[in-house]
């Protein structure tokens, strides 16, 4: 079960797509503002540690370039910044 732990990071929702696309990871795009989330991504990282990154509360359809704060669902504090870390380094090349 993940939770979120007070771990987030910054940056677009395309990229974030991108990446999702690249990785074959599954994404979940109700970017209507009408709920909590408008993007819900499911990562794993190399280890096979699963995680989800989402957007919380922004109540609004987001742009697909600007800059938005992300959240971090994971197991535990440390595989949310593990988690972090790996998300941050994947989007080096976006």
């Amino acid at each position: 079960m993940s939770s979120f732990h007070g771990v987030t990071f910054t940056t677009s929702p395309q990229k974030l797509m991108d990446l999702a696309d690249e990785l074959g990871a599954w994404c979940e795009d109700c970017n209507t503002g009408e709920d909590k989330t408008n993007f819900d991504f499911s990562f794993m990282t190399e280890d096979g540690m699963p995680f989800f990154v989402y957007d919380w509360k922004e109540y609004r359809s987001l742009h697909l370039d600007e800059s938005v704060e992300w959240h971090i669902g994971a197991e535990s504090t440390i595989g949310s910044i593990e988690a972090k870390d790996y998300i941050l380094n994947q989007l080096k090349g976006y």
